[in-house]
């Protein structure tokens, strides 16, 4: 049986919802993202993109682009109602379905064209009942192995189809420029091109020991991908990778203390978060973007998982205290991931971390209060402090 995997990628999602809600902004030049100069762009219609309007551009440069365009502010809980709704769409379709973000999947077809038809049929299905249920277009691309079934559905944006037949991998990957590969970053692509590496074709002409000794692990794998090979295949997602917040100041700064502030008013809202979902992290994360929009992360990993809402905050400025801060920060965020569920027995070679449990059950009883009398009902004495000399 011929192995299938598809990826679904929605098009310009969060500008396609805004259009879709609101019918006079069908056809603009639309952007979702903030109106102040130190905004920038989340997401870009295809009618801006025209333009050279891109996401993370910033709100300046693409005005300038396009003074026509019109930017409206996000709204994540209807993107989350319309994403749980074409994840929904998938899976009438196959029970093995792996969201990779709020716009985009894999589904493994295998088998299905004993039910659907053709790979063609399938897809176009796909799109079809997309397009009924949740008034969206989508692109869908399908090959043999996963990394290429991402590449397949980019190929003929916006609301296509792309199939790459197994006996089509060979020449397609032979002309495709190694930038193309998922996880090939600029500065590989530097390195290959010091090497006169282009094309995936070129990472072939010379034997996998070469890449090994070049690129130790990563040779190897692009040995893999040039070749057409990926050991990946689709896994059923299962919830949520991470918890995460962020804020853009209005004031550039390299003020530590204030920096700090910020970090544990973040702590109460992803430790918040972790409790309301029954998570624990064991993955820290710190989040710094530059004046200059330059961005930096430094994560590290605990011994036991949390939700503690102090050892969050006690590890982000731990991280926070080993950055050298030359140039003035616009944002800083921190987040927490590899998750685990909490109700899990602990194993003979793990003592119980009584004094975080002990700290985590006083937050247990400040969200309590919370969410009966609302989030503003307890506060952190520390961040009435900071709000007070903000305003």
């Amino acid at each position: 049986m011929q192995t299938w995997i598809l990826h679904i990628d929605m098009d310009a999602f969060f500008a396609s919802v805004e259009q879709l809600d609101n019918p006079e902004l069908r056809g603009q030049p639309v952007a979702v993202g903030g109106t102040s100069d130190r905004s920038v762009v989340s997401a870009a219609s295809y009618e801006v993109r025209k333009f050279g309007v891109r996401s993370a551009m910033s709100v300046v440069k693409a005005r300038q682009l396009c003074p026509e365009i019109i930017l409206v502010p996000g709204r994540m809980k209807r993107y989350k109602e319309i994403s749980r709704q074409a994840m929904g769409v998938l899976q009438e379709f196959s029970p093995t379905v792996e969201q990779a973000s709020v716009d985009e999947a894999y589904l493994d077809g295998t088998g299905l064209e004993r039910l659907f038809g053709p790979i063609e049929e399938v897809s176009m299905q796909i799109k079809a009942r997309m397009k009924e249920v949740t008034g969206l277009t989508c692109s869908v691309g399908a090959a043999p192995v996963r990394f290429l079934a991402k590449i397949a559905s980019d190929v003929n944006k916006p609301d296509g189809i792309f199939i790459i037949r197994p006996d089509e991998v060979e020449e397609f990957l032979r002309v495709l420029p190694v930038s193309r590969i998922p996880g090939v970053g600029k500065k590989l692509v530097d390195v290959l091109k010091m090497l006169g590496v282009r094309t995936c074709g070129d990472v072939l002409s010379k034997p996998r020991k070469y890449w090994e000794g070049r690129l130790g692990k990563y040779g190897g794998a692009l040995y893999d991908r040039a070749g057409g090979i990926d050991p990946n295949g689709v896994e059923v997602s299962s919830g949520a990778k991470s918890c995460s917040a962020e804020n853009t100041f209005h004031v550039d700064t390299s003020d530590r203390a204030i920096l700090k502030q910020w970090l544990l008013s973040q702590a109460e809202r992803v430790g918040g978060d972790l409790r309301r979902h029954g998570y624990k992290g064991r993955t820290v994360t710190l989040k710094i973007k530059y004046a200059d929009f330059k961005q930096i992360t430094r994560s590290r990993s605990l011994d036991g998982r949390t939700d503690n809402t102090a050892v969050v905050f006690e590890t982000a400025c731990e991280l926070l205290q080993k950055v050298e801060l030359r140039r003035p920060v616009r944002l800083i965020g921190l987040g927490v991931s590899n998750f685990e569920a909490r109700n899990r027995q602990v194993t003979l070679f793990e003592e119980e971390p009584q004094e975080r449990e002990a700290t985590s059950e006083l937050d247990k009883a400040v969200d309590a209060v919370r969410e009966k009398f609302g989030n503003k009902s307890v506060t952190r004495v520390e961040i009435m402090e900071f709000k007070k000399k903000s305003r």
